[in-house]
């Protein structure tokens, strides 16, 4: 059996050919393409800026027009009553007041909604700038916007006791973020990992065992819209109907930047590698695959809800979060 020996070479020997790539001492790139498409889908749903498009004229000229409809009809409608009786007038008078304030409540959550996810994008992206660029003032700057987003819940006071200590004690920027990543954000990634994980073990025994495909679709549907809320509100978004909707967006265009369910390609190899589809049925195989799904569907939400990007951890996968869909023990 022929080994090969150490050999010394001289650099100036003419003879010798080096093959020197810089992928070799290039760093790994893969968090930063991970984030790359994280923006991008933030542009596309959550923090989108395209305020005067088509569609948007188009909506808020139908909207209006809707508005000025029914202002006319309710008010036909109380002045009927007034004329027909003071008591009925007053009385609709009474309920349409009722529901205009129930309608600018409702529409000031939902803008409120939509600023503080908005804001919360932002501040995502701000961290990973200042991360890149090392800068200490920046990220000081946003360690305090973080905090403040966490002042109300009582499970964060300690982290941000901390973090208040050490923004003024580091003086490199980059380790400050990577600080606030462990001590504050890492915390909210169990919680997050966890509601993923339910989702996941719950919408593969519910497809699994029922008896009808519109039932699949509707429970899947139904997981996926909780699990995107509820992710949303881990990470300290209060999204309304809007605001779930330009999620679900962002979710939709990071699944397709990433390849979606193509990016688990490799564990449903794995799985037919451990022989597991030849020991399932066709009914548990759909589960498992369902349950991968929803589970990317969580992480993607995970990945761009997040207030800081993943830095001093992998971004984590779909075998981190429900290792029990490639377990052996079905």
């Amino acid at each position: 059996m022929n080994s090969l020996r150490p050999k010394a070479y001289h650099l100036q020997d003419p003879s010798v050919e080096m093959d020197l790539q810089e992928d070799v001492f290039a760093e790994h790139d893969l968090p930063q393409s991970d984030e790359s498409a994280v923006e991008e889908a933030q542009a596309r749903g959550i923090i989108a800026r395209g305020l005067m498009s088509w569609g948007t004229i188009f909506w808020s000229a139908l909207t209006a027009l809707i508005s000025m409809a029914l202002s006319a009809s309710a008010y036909d409608l109380v002045s009927d009553f007034f004329a027909r009786s003071a008591a009925l007038g007053a009385l609709a008078l009474t309920l349409l007041s009722l529901i205009i304030i129930a309608a600018l409540i409702f529409i000031t959550r939902e803008v409120r909604g939509l600023f503080r996810q908005r804001y919360i994008a932002d501040l995502h992206q701000a961290f990973a700038r200042a991360h890149e660029m090392d800068d200490r003032d920046a990220a000081r700057l946003l360690v305090g916007r973080l905090a403040s987003l966490y002042e109300n819940r009582p499970t964060t006071a300690r982290a941000r006791s901390e973090l208040a200590r050490l923004r003024e004690e580091i003086i490199d920027g980059r380790d400050l973020v990577e600080l606030t990543e462990r001590y504050l954000v890492s915390a909210l990634d169990d919680e997050a990992t966890r509601e993923i994980a339910r989702a996941a073990k719950r919408v593969s025994v519910v497809t699994a065992i029922s008896p009808r495909a519109i039932i699949d679709l509707l429970f899947v549907l139904g997981q996926a819209v909780q699990l995107i809320r509820r992710i949303a509100e881990i990470y300290g978004g209060r999204p309304g109907f809007f605001g779930f909707l330009r999620i679900a967006k962002s979710v939709a265009a990071h699944l397709a930047i990433t390849g979606g369910m193509a990016a688990g390609d490799s564990l449903v190899q794995q799985a037919l590698g451990h022989g597991i589809a030849a020991k399932l049925s066709a009914r548990l195989g759909e589960g498992v695959l369902n349950g991968m799904m929803s589970a990317r569907i969580g992480l993607s939400a995970m990945a761009l809800c997040r207030p800081l990007p993943f830095l001093t951890k992998p971004t984590p996968g779909v075998s981190d979060v429900a290792p029990f869909l490639l377990s052996r023990d079905k």
